[in-house]
């Protein structure tokens, strides 16, 4: 089956999608209800350990997330050799196999070893992802503060200011719409890292190299561009039967999974109208509900839809994230969700080995040099 469509490649009790009724859960639990209700953090603890934590221990996990934020000065040195003009998802994965250096968690056995590999990931991956936005434009990176929430200190590493509430609010709800979505390319290709018994460092930048890809979570930035491209609400129009004409992809529509409208993006909907009502409208704002209406009207009988990536694109970019850094904004909440299913790996793990279908020639012959035509 191309692109292994429809085929299950391991059980797993993480996430369910239900792509007719437009049903995600974590753990059992409806999206739409962490979303209104949890924290990335908290949600986080869920995907890794099975169940929300108890007051004590949401915590202690909270406390040992913050006190393992900062990163080793020569990962900053490492960033700083990197080309500024280089993709932030590049030296995210650079500086996420470097860290498997600096904290060997190669005794993958070990659930005290693998606790705290975890921490470290979650902790540490937006801290990396802010250092390397600034440093590339000359900028020194900005330390985290303890003091500040996960989203708001991501926030303020990025832009040296303490984020407004609702932006810091908005941003801690995104991440948990994007931790984590079965079994989809990155977590695929994390799983199959995992099942060598390679560290988890290795397992998360496997994942990040997935997802850079413009079919996975390099999408928002498409639809971005895709956004600037059509430049005005009169062209919404021609442009999408013009890439209908070509049967081309119209970008943030579409899901191999849902055949409704994502719930992810009913959810990132309503925050953007919160967000753009508080700070104001942009021509990007009416040009994104523009382009909903018309694809919609033109699309939705043959169940496609827009998708998760329709609108996180436009709300990262009123917040003042530059849009090739979205999708290491999305590898910053995903990693939840790849260290969950690595750990559901370990449990009973078999290494992933899948057949092939050959269908080349055989019996060949070797043809010396001097006989080739």
């Amino acid at each position: 089956m191309p692109g292994l469509a429809g085929v299950p490649a391991a059980r797993s009790r993480i996430s369910d999608v239900d792509g007719q009724g437009g049903v995600l859960e974590y753990r059992g639990i409806r999206i739409e209800e962490l979303a209104s209700k949890s924290t990335f953090l908290e949600t986080a603890f869920l995907l890794l350990f099975s169940r929300l934590p108890a007051h004590l221990e949401l915590e202690r996990f909270t406390a040992d997330i913050t006190r393992h934020r900062r990163i080793k000065f020569k990962i900053i040195d490492l960033i700083k050799c990197l080309p500024e003009t280089g993709h932030p998802m590049d030296a995210l994965q650079a500086a996420v196999a470097a860290l498997g250096m600096f904290y060997p968690g190669r005794s993958v056995r070990d659930p005290e070893n693998n606790y705290w590999s975890a921490v470290r990931l979650i902790a540490k991956l937006p801290t990396i992802v802010a250092a390397f936005a600034r440093i590339r434009h000359g900028d020194d990176h900005v330390p985290p503060r303890d003091e500040l929430s996960f989203s708001e200190n991501f926030l303020y590493m990025l832009t040296e200011r303490v984020p407004d509430r609702l932006v810091a609010d908005i941003l801690d709800v995104c991440l948990i719409l994007h931790a984590e979505h079965t079994m989809n390319a990155s977590t695929f290709c994390g799983l199959v890292t995992a099942s060598t018994l390679a560290d988890p460092y290795t397992v998360v930048a496997s994942a990040i190299g997935a997802l850079k890809g413009p079919l996975h979570g390099g999408a928002n930035e498409e639809v971005m561009a895709m956004l600037r491209e059509i430049g005005t609400v009169e062209r919404v129009r021609p442009y999408v039967y013009a890439k209908l004409e070509k049967k081309e992809p119209i970008m943030g529509f579409g899901h191999r999974v849902y055949k409704v409208k994502d719930p992810r993006a009913v959810i990132l909907q309503q925050l953007t109208r919160k967000l753009f009502a508080q700070y104001g409208k942009s021509p990007l704002y009416e040009l994104v509900e523009e382009v909903e209406r018309v694809g919609l009207e033109l699309l939705a009988h043959k169940k496609v839809y827009p998708n998760v990536d329709f609108y996180s694109g436009i709300v990262y970019e009123q917040m003042g994230i530059p849009s090739d850094m979205f999708t290491p904004v999305f590898a910053m909440a995903r990693v939840a969700g790849w260290l969950a299913h690595w750990l559901e790996q370990l449990q009973e793990n078999k290494l992933y080995r899948p057949d092939q279908i050959y269908e080349g020639e055989h019996g060949r012959r070797y043809l010396p040099l001097d006989q080739r035509g």
